[in-house]
């Protein structure tokens, strides 16, 4: 018994001095930010990939000790595809270290990234997010009138009737329209399928409104049964593990010279300078795509 004393009057007095993470009666919740377009990755601007969040998220998971893991979450939508990955494996390592997941919402999560944010097993919001649009979009221009009016033919090849469906250049066709609407439903009853299993229990609203690809604010969402709570990171982990919490960030690679670009050393100036002026017009592109999903939210 005294020596049981002594040790527990020795950790107190060395607590102050020891790394936090070893501090008794610290939980720690790791925490992993999650920002950006879906899928629309930029040198300056990775937004969020499987690719560039994957390993991030495995070193979340396994940070010793977690109570559970947090998601901040802020995202407009973009890759079904991408978005699926990152939910699929935010699931099996829940599952696999048998962590609890709590997303945190700040300006939006919607579309894909709400997607994501349904792989957590709480979802608490900032009052002034917006969150939802369950949904499929494809947009486009049409120019083919533009290039009558300019007098500017244009020549394309293909092997395959459908390898041009919904080319720009050429006048909409109703069987390709209808072809791309089959391809979306399939695309939104999987997307709602994934909600209704991960939510099933707290929705609370008939499906073709919370299916509509409308989105709400927090309060209306947490009354759809879209978000379990109102709050924000710090305030909401501190009430549920204690003032002592600790929220270590787990970042991964950033920067200019985190990635290279292959064959590049092989390359003459000839060649880099078409190259570097065609990755500037597709990074303009994307920039202007993104834009577009940020500002459907008012951001």
């Amino acid at each position: 018994m005294a020596n049981a004393s002594f040790f527990a009057d020795l950790r107190r007095r060395l607590d102050p001095v020891l790394p936090a993470r070893l501090r008794a009666g610290a939980a720690i919740v790791p925490v992993v930010r999650l920002s950006g377009a879906i899928g629309m990755s930029r040198p300056f601007n990775p937004g969020i990939t499987f690719a560039n969040t994957a390993r991030v998220l495995d070193r979340a998971f396994a940070v010793k000790g977690a109570k559970a893991v947090a998601l901040v979450i802020n995202s407009p939508g973009g890759s079904p595809v991408q978005s699926h990955l990152v939910h699929r494996r935010i699931r099996l390592l829940a599952e696999e270290k048998n962590l609890p997941v709590i997303a945190f919402v700040e300006d939006v999560a919607a579309s894909g990234g709400y997607m994501i944010a349904s792989a957590a097993d709480e979802i608490v919001a900032d009052p002034f997010s917006i969150v939802g649009s369950i949904g499929v979009v494809s947009a486009g221009f049409g120019f083919n009138r533009a290039l009558d009016k300019l007098g500017i033919d244009r020549r394309v090849y293909t092997a395959g009737e459908s390898k041009v469906i919904l080319d720009p250049f050429q006048p909409e066709k109703a069987e390709d329209v209808e072809r791309l609407k089959a391809l979306q439903k399939e695309i939104h009853d999987a997307f709602a399928g994934l909600v209704r299993q991960r939510r099933g229990d707290v929705l609370s609203h008939d499906e073709a409104t919370l299916f509509s690809g409308a989105f709400w604010t927090a309060t209306q969402a947490q009354e759809l049964g879209l978000v379990d709570a109102i709050g924000e990171i710090r305030s909401f982990l501190r009430a549920r593990y204690g003032d002592k919490v600790l929220t270590p960030l787990i970042e991964g690679k950033s920067g200019l010279f985190s990635r290279r670009v292959p064959g590049i050393a092989g390359l003459d100036a000839g060649a880099v300078a078409p190259a570097i002026g065609a990755g500037i017009a597709e990074n303009l592109l994307a920039a202007a795509e993104e834009r577009s999903l940020w500002s459907r939210y008012g951001l």
